[in-house]
């Protein structure tokens, strides 16, 4: 195993580069692209519009640093006039909405009973006719136990209290 003479590699001869990276880059896109005009607009569509809405994310968080910056010390100033001003525009805003969807909620309910008494059919009325049809079966069933029952249990008071 000594004996054996140690094998040599075929090694890439390294180039060094002669042109911008940028330009680099942009062959490789255009090799990975290739002739489609249609995937180069999207690319280019692409990097405009995430460069623009990276900018006006730096924009928006810029100014609201500076800006809280600059208002902080009002605030505080004026931070026992704003605490119970907006607990009662809370409470107001709540009970506004609170009643909006209290009405609404009557609306759509008068609504759906003007429609199923018209007979329009509004969605759950079969429910409604089915319990309704269960209501009646069950208070005729009990009517009929009641009078067939009812007697059998007068004969029995009339027996236990002769007078009554």
């Amino acid at each position: 195993m000594a004996d054996r003479a140690p094998t040599q590699r075929a090694t890439r001869p390294t180039t060094t580069p002669t042109t911008h990276s940028g330009s680099t880059f942009l062959r490789k896109l255009q090799l990975h692209i290739g002739s489609n005009s249609s995937q180069l607009v999207g690319m280019l569509t692409l990097i405009i519009s995430g460069s623009v809405l990276l900018l006006l994310t730096g924009i928006t968080v810029t100014g609201s640093v500076l800006g809280l910056t600059l208002l902080t010390p009002l605030i505080i100033i004026s931070s026992p006039i704003w605490i119970p001003m907006g607990i009662v525009l809370f409470f107001v805003v709540a009970g506004f909405l609170s009643f909006c969807g209290f009405g609404l909620a009557v609306v759509a309910g008068l609504s759906w009973v003007y429609k199923y008494f018209r007979g329009w059919n509004p969605p759950g009325s079969d429910q409604v006719d089915y319990a309704r049809n269960r209501i009646y079966d069950t208070a005729s069933h009990v009517k009929d136990y009641a009078r067939e029952y009812g007697g059998y249990l007068q004969s029995k008071v009339k027996d236990a209290a002769p007078g009554a």
